[in-house]
């Protein structure tokens, strides 16, 4: 049996809101209320939803940007042995950080324009004294020669690069420190579509190459299906399904999931007419509406759903689902 590289539990990040901070009666955003997953060794769990679901602080919280308010994360060492980063301070974290890396969504913003791309992709290298410095310079060339970029380019500035190679510099930096983990958030969304497949396939290969473990992040369920082994659906800072990619796409047993997979584009135009058009607003999530979140919304809904919150549960061999009428209604095929 493969070995869990990431297993989240019950994993919580809360933000304080409001003029009242130091009163007793606090409000908090919920950005991730009681999430769970694992991720296998060399494999991609995508991560997907819609803007402000929840799914890039779940990132954050994971390479310990944020620290959350309840849940763990643990992380397993290449020696087998586990650690619960959510409980490590930033002192104790930073062994990890050479394990666990990010690349951003924003390939310009999250590159610094003072300094030149080789002191942006050794940045890692230095921190974690990990080469001499005359070793330096030819590690940075090799990685620029990973990620599809001519290492004579090294002296250039972030803002002489396309939207493309600059994020292929971020991947750059994210591999530098040869971690085994790496969270991709949304990491092709501001790419043009052909730039974009250059990248996902960039990923691929690389993953394969190098043994690495994937959370990808998305709002795009199609661009997920193209490099995920399972997806994961959010909604309002719950997970409301997971599955294998093959699985959760043809056969999506949560409504909004199943509205998700309805927006993908079809050539066939015969199905273009099963399009679901979700009605209503996503909740606020400083005060979410009781029982299951996406109840305002959904055309299953039951008296029921209004009243309770829906458990994560198997509907089938690697299949949960959290709905109260996923075994009583009939979902309308994709």
């Amino acid at each position: 049996m493969a070995q869990n590289c990431l297993e989240v539990k019950n994993l919580r990040m809360y933000f304080p809101v409001g003029s009242n901070l130091f009163t007793r009666n606090k409000k908090f955003v919920k950005a991730v209320e009681d999430v769970s997953f694992s991720i296998e060794e060399n494999k991609v769990l995508g991560l997907v939803g819609e803007s402000g679901c929840g799914k890039t602080t779940v990132g954050r919280t994971i390479v310990r940007i944020y620290k959350p308010s309840h849940g763990s994360i643990d992380y397993t060492r290449p020696d087998g042995s586990k650690v619960d980063v959510a409980k490590l301070n930033n002192k104790e974290m930073r062994p990890y950080h050479r394990e666990i890396r990010m690349v951003f969504q924003d390939p310009f913003g999250s590159l610094n324009p003072r300094i030149p791309v080789k002191d942006i992709i050794a940045e890692p290298i230095i921190i974690h004294n990990m080469l001499p410095k005359s070793e330096t310079e030819d590690r940075v060339a090799s990685l620029m020669k990973d990620v599809g970029l001519n290492p004579d380019y090294m002296n250039r500035y972030p803002h002489e690069f396309s939207g493309g190679q600059r994020q292929r510099i971020g991947i750059a930096r994210a591999l530098a420190s040869n971690p085994r983990l790496i969270v991709a958030d949304e990491p092709v969304s501001a790419l043009d579509v052909s730039v974009q497949a250059q990248v996902l396939n960039l990923l691929e290969t690389l993953r394969d190459e190098k043994g690495l473990t994937f959370l990808f992040v998305a709002h795009d369920i199609s661009v997920v299906e193209h490099i995920s082994d399972n997806i994961a659906v959010m909604y309002v800072g719950r997970i409301v399904e997971k599955a294998e990619t093959e699985e959760l796409l043809y056969n999506p047993l949560h409504p909004y999931t199943e509205a998700l997979v309805s927006a993908i584009p079809v050539i066939n135009s015969d199905k273009s007419k099963h399009r679901i058009h979700l009605e209503g607003d996503v909740p606020n999530p400083v005060n979410a509406p009781p029982g299951c979140v996406f109840h305002p919304r959904c055309r299953y809904a039951t008296p029921a759903c209004s009243q309770s919150v829906p458990e994560l549960r198997e509907a089938g061999p690697g299949h949960m689902v959290a709905c109260h009428n996923y075994d009583k209604i009939s979902l309308r095929g994709i």
